[in-house]
Protein backbone atom coordinates (compact mmCIF):
# COMPACT_ATOMS: atom_id res chain seq x y z
CA UNK A 1 0.00 0.00 0.00
CA UNK A 2 1.10 3.61 -0.82
CA UNK A 3 1.39 5.58 2.06
CA UNK A 4 -0.54 8.92 1.48
CA UNK A 5 2.56 11.33 2.94
CA UNK A 6 4.65 9.67 0.16
CA UNK A 7 2.35 10.77 -3.00
CA UNK A 8 2.57 14.84 -3.66
CA UNK A 9 0.05 16.81 -2.56
CA UNK A 10 -0.48 18.76 -6.05
CA UNK A 11 -1.52 14.30 -7.16
CA UNK A 12 -3.87 14.10 -3.78
CA UNK A 13 -5.10 17.08 -5.24
CA UNK A 14 -5.83 15.70 -8.47
CA UNK A 15 -6.99 12.37 -7.28
CA UNK A 16 -9.59 13.91 -4.84
CA UNK A 17 -10.80 16.46 -7.70
CA UNK A 18 -11.49 13.50 -10.18
CA UNK A 19 -13.31 11.71 -7.26
CA UNK A 20 -15.50 14.51 -6.72
CA UNK A 21 -16.26 14.74 -10.40
CA UNK A 22 -17.25 11.11 -10.69
CA UNK A 23 -19.51 11.59 -8.33
CA UNK A 24 -21.14 14.27 -9.73
CA UNK A 25 -19.77 17.55 -8.48
CA UNK A 26 -19.50 20.30 -10.64
CA UNK A 27 -18.45 22.99 -8.31
CA UNK A 28 -17.35 23.37 -4.46
CA UNK A 29 -18.54 25.40 -2.74
CA UNK A 30 -16.59 27.15 0.08
CA UNK A 31 -18.25 29.79 2.66
CA UNK A 32 -17.69 33.69 3.18
CA UNK A 33 -15.05 34.24 5.22
CA UNK A 34 -16.40 33.85 8.94
CA UNK A 35 -17.05 36.94 10.80
CA UNK A 36 -14.81 37.43 13.99
CA UNK A 37 -16.33 36.63 17.73
CA UNK A 38 -15.50 37.75 20.56
CA UNK A 39 -15.80 35.33 23.48
CA UNK A 40 -18.71 37.11 25.86
CA UNK A 41 -17.68 36.69 29.59
CA UNK A 42 -19.09 33.71 31.13
CA UNK A 43 -22.60 34.44 32.35
CA UNK A 44 -23.74 34.20 36.56
CA UNK A 45 -24.36 30.78 37.47
CA UNK A 46 -27.86 29.94 37.64
CA UNK A 47 -29.31 27.58 39.81
CA UNK A 48 -31.38 25.79 37.12
CA UNK A 49 -30.17 22.70 35.22
CA UNK A 50 -31.31 21.82 31.68
CA UNK A 51 -34.96 23.33 31.18
CA UNK A 52 -37.20 21.84 29.24
CA UNK A 53 -38.69 22.62 25.85
CA UNK A 54 -41.97 23.74 25.21
CA UNK A 55 -44.16 26.68 23.44
CA UNK A 56 -43.42 29.87 26.45
CA UNK A 57 -39.24 29.20 25.32
CA UNK A 58 -38.43 32.08 22.92
CA UNK A 59 -35.05 32.16 20.87
CA UNK A 60 -33.51 34.35 18.25
CA UNK A 61 -32.44 32.67 15.39
CA UNK A 62 -29.71 33.57 13.13
CA UNK A 63 -28.98 31.26 10.33
CA UNK A 64 -26.66 31.92 7.46
CA UNK A 65 -27.03 28.65 6.02
CA UNK A 66 -25.58 28.56 1.98
CA UNK A 67 -27.85 28.13 -0.72
CA UNK A 68 -29.58 25.22 -1.46
CA UNK A 69 -27.35 23.94 -4.33
CA UNK A 70 -24.50 24.51 -2.78
CA UNK A 71 -25.30 22.84 0.56
CA UNK A 72 -26.30 19.46 -2.19
CA UNK A 73 -22.16 19.84 -3.55
CA UNK A 74 -20.93 20.07 -0.05
CA UNK A 75 -23.19 17.14 0.42
CA UNK A 76 -22.18 14.99 -1.97
CA UNK A 77 -18.08 15.59 -1.64
CA UNK A 78 -19.01 14.38 2.23
CA UNK A 79 -20.70 11.42 0.61
CA UNK A 80 -17.47 10.54 -1.39
CA UNK A 81 -15.76 10.74 1.75
CA UNK A 82 -17.85 8.41 3.83
CA UNK A 83 -17.26 5.38 1.18
CA UNK A 84 -13.59 6.44 1.81
CA UNK A 85 -14.33 6.00 5.53
CA UNK A 86 -16.34 2.58 4.76
CA UNK A 87 -12.76 1.23 3.38
CA UNK A 88 -10.43 2.19 5.63
CA UNK A 89 -8.70 -0.57 7.82
CA UNK A 90 -5.98 1.82 8.68
CA UNK A 91 -6.40 0.26 12.47
CA UNK A 92 -6.09 -3.60 11.92
CA UNK A 93 -8.19 -3.85 15.50
CA UNK A 94 -11.16 -1.84 15.00
CA UNK A 95 -11.39 -2.62 11.28
CA UNK A 96 -11.95 -6.45 12.44
CA UNK A 97 -14.25 -5.59 15.07
CA UNK A 98 -16.57 -2.88 13.75
CA UNK A 99 -19.90 -3.65 12.29
CA UNK A 100 -19.75 -0.85 10.21
CA UNK A 101 -18.06 3.08 10.22
CA UNK A 102 -19.97 5.72 11.65
CA UNK A 103 -19.23 8.87 9.65
CA UNK A 104 -21.54 11.88 10.64
CA UNK A 105 -25.35 12.81 10.35
CA UNK A 106 -26.98 16.44 10.25
CA UNK A 107 -26.72 19.90 7.82
CA UNK A 108 -23.97 19.88 5.24
CA UNK A 109 -24.24 23.50 5.68
CA UNK A 110 -24.42 23.67 9.15
CA UNK A 111 -23.00 26.45 11.37
CA UNK A 112 -22.03 24.70 14.33
CA UNK A 113 -21.04 21.48 14.65
CA UNK A 114 -21.17 18.30 17.57
CA UNK A 115 -18.29 16.57 17.95
CA UNK A 116 -18.05 13.18 20.49
CA UNK A 117 -14.98 10.78 20.54
CA UNK A 118 -16.13 7.72 19.30
CA UNK A 119 -19.75 5.21 18.20
CA UNK A 120 -20.92 2.68 21.38
CA UNK A 121 -22.34 -0.03 20.63
CA UNK A 122 -25.85 1.52 19.40
CA UNK A 123 -23.72 3.60 17.24
CA UNK A 124 -21.97 0.88 15.63
CA UNK A 125 -25.09 -1.29 15.20
CA UNK A 126 -27.27 1.32 13.52
CA UNK A 127 -24.32 3.63 11.68
CA UNK A 128 -25.06 6.93 13.28
CA UNK A 129 -23.62 9.18 15.79
CA UNK A 130 -25.00 9.59 19.48
CA UNK A 131 -28.22 7.54 19.25
CA UNK A 132 -27.94 5.67 22.35
CA UNK A 133 -28.98 6.70 26.18
CA UNK A 134 -26.26 10.14 25.72
CA UNK A 135 -27.67 10.32 22.13
CA UNK A 136 -31.03 11.06 24.12
CA UNK A 137 -29.97 13.40 25.99
CA UNK A 138 -27.83 15.58 23.67
CA UNK A 139 -31.26 15.66 21.46
CA UNK A 140 -33.05 17.07 25.13
CA UNK A 141 -29.87 19.71 25.35
CA UNK A 142 -29.96 20.60 21.41
CA UNK A 143 -34.38 21.02 21.52
CA UNK A 144 -33.49 23.41 25.01
CA UNK A 145 -31.54 25.66 22.72
CA UNK A 146 -34.11 25.48 20.17
CA UNK A 147 -32.13 23.38 17.54
CA UNK A 148 -32.20 19.56 16.00
CA UNK A 149 -30.47 16.72 15.20
CA UNK A 150 -31.18 18.44 11.67
CA UNK A 151 -30.10 21.58 12.28
CA UNK A 152 -26.73 21.01 13.15
CA UNK A 153 -23.65 18.52 11.84
CA UNK A 154 -22.86 15.57 14.39
CA UNK A 155 -19.88 12.93 14.35
CA UNK A 156 -16.99 11.71 16.38
CA UNK A 157 -13.43 11.59 16.46
CA UNK A 158 -12.81 7.79 15.66
CA UNK A 159 -15.62 6.52 13.03
CA UNK A 160 -15.23 3.05 14.72
CA UNK A 161 -16.16 1.79 17.73
CA UNK A 162 -13.20 0.68 20.08
CA UNK A 163 -14.02 -2.53 21.78
CA UNK A 164 -15.51 -2.36 24.83
CA UNK A 165 -16.21 1.46 24.58
CA UNK A 166 -12.69 2.04 25.55
CA UNK A 167 -11.34 5.60 24.89
CA UNK A 168 -9.31 5.75 21.30
CA UNK A 169 -5.85 5.39 21.09
CA UNK A 170 -3.83 7.65 20.30
CA UNK A 171 -2.13 6.28 16.97
CA UNK A 172 -6.35 5.41 16.02
CA UNK A 173 -7.23 9.02 16.55
CA UNK A 174 -3.96 10.23 14.23
CA UNK A 175 -5.38 7.63 11.55
CA UNK A 176 -8.80 9.21 11.49
CA UNK A 177 -7.84 12.69 11.98
CA UNK A 178 -7.50 12.66 8.34
CA UNK A 179 -11.40 12.30 7.78
CA UNK A 180 -12.14 14.53 10.50
CA UNK A 181 -10.14 17.35 9.02
CA UNK A 182 -11.88 17.11 5.72
CA UNK A 183 -15.38 17.02 7.10
CA UNK A 184 -14.23 19.97 8.84
CA UNK A 185 -13.09 21.72 5.52
CA UNK A 186 -16.06 20.61 3.59
CA UNK A 187 -18.81 21.68 6.12
CA UNK A 188 -17.09 25.13 7.37
CA UNK A 189 -18.49 25.23 10.07
CA UNK A 190 -18.90 28.93 12.49
CA UNK A 191 -19.06 26.84 15.86
CA UNK A 192 -17.84 23.34 17.14
CA UNK A 193 -18.94 22.28 20.55
CA UNK A 194 -16.88 19.41 21.94
CA UNK A 195 -18.45 16.92 24.28
CA UNK A 196 -16.20 15.57 26.87
CA UNK A 197 -12.33 15.55 27.54
CA UNK A 198 -11.13 13.14 24.41
CA UNK A 199 -12.85 15.31 21.59
CA UNK A 200 -11.42 18.25 23.10
CA UNK A 201 -8.18 17.39 23.60
CA UNK A 202 -7.81 15.57 20.63
CA UNK A 203 -9.55 18.56 18.53
CA UNK A 204 -7.09 21.14 20.18
CA UNK A 205 -4.29 19.11 20.97
CA UNK A 206 -4.02 19.37 24.76
CA UNK A 207 -3.99 17.63 27.93
CA UNK A 208 -6.43 20.22 30.02
CA UNK A 209 -8.76 18.07 31.81
CA UNK A 210 -12.71 19.21 30.53
CA UNK A 211 -12.98 21.07 33.74
CA UNK A 212 -10.48 23.63 32.73
CA UNK A 213 -11.64 23.97 29.13
CA UNK A 214 -15.44 24.71 29.50
CA UNK A 215 -16.91 27.85 30.64
CA UNK A 216 -15.00 29.75 27.99
CA UNK A 217 -14.34 29.77 23.85
CA UNK A 218 -11.08 28.46 21.72
CA UNK A 219 -10.31 29.05 18.33
CA UNK A 220 -9.38 26.37 16.04
CA UNK A 221 -8.65 27.68 12.31
CA UNK A 222 -10.53 30.56 13.21
CA UNK A 223 -13.55 28.38 14.07
CA UNK A 224 -14.73 29.06 17.70
CA UNK A 225 -15.02 25.75 20.14
CA UNK A 226 -17.03 25.51 23.22
CA UNK A 227 -15.91 22.49 25.47
CA UNK A 228 -18.42 21.33 27.97
CA UNK A 229 -19.20 17.63 29.86
CA UNK A 230 -20.19 14.71 27.49
CA UNK A 231 -23.96 13.72 27.62
CA UNK A 232 -22.75 10.11 28.96
CA UNK A 233 -20.81 11.60 32.07
CA UNK A 234 -24.38 14.07 32.77
CA UNK A 235 -26.20 10.74 32.93
CA UNK A 236 -24.05 9.92 35.48
CA UNK A 237 -23.55 12.85 37.71
CA UNK A 238 -27.10 14.93 37.21
CA UNK A 239 -25.34 17.59 39.26
CA UNK A 240 -23.01 18.90 36.29
CA UNK A 241 -26.08 19.15 33.86
CA UNK A 242 -26.74 23.11 35.58
CA UNK A 243 -22.57 23.98 34.59
CA UNK A 244 -23.48 22.26 30.59
CA UNK A 245 -26.34 24.55 30.58
CA UNK A 246 -23.87 27.52 31.35
CA UNK A 247 -21.67 26.50 28.39
CA UNK A 248 -24.83 26.15 26.34
CA UNK A 249 -26.00 29.60 26.83
CA UNK A 250 -22.55 30.95 26.37
CA UNK A 251 -22.07 29.12 23.05
CA UNK A 252 -26.05 30.18 21.80
CA UNK A 253 -24.96 33.75 23.15
CA UNK A 254 -21.94 33.88 20.48
CA UNK A 255 -24.38 32.49 17.70
CA UNK A 256 -26.10 34.98 18.16
CA UNK A 257 -29.20 33.31 19.49
CA UNK A 258 -31.06 34.21 22.39
CA UNK A 259 -32.18 31.46 24.73
CA UNK A 260 -34.44 32.69 27.70
CA UNK A 261 -35.51 30.32 30.06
Amino acid sequence: MVDKRDVPLSRLILQRLESLQAAGVQQIYRKPARRSHSAPALPASEEESIPPTGPNRRVTPVATHPPGEEVSAIAASLEVLRAEVAACTLCGELAGTRTQTVFGVGNPGARLCVLGEAPGADEDRIGEPFVGAAGQLLNKILAACSLSREEVYILNVLKCRPPGNRNPAPDEAQNCRQFLDRQLQLIQPEFICCLGAVAAQNLLKTTLPIGKMRGELHDYQGIKVLCTYHPAYLLRNPSAKRLAWDDMKLLMKAMGRKVES
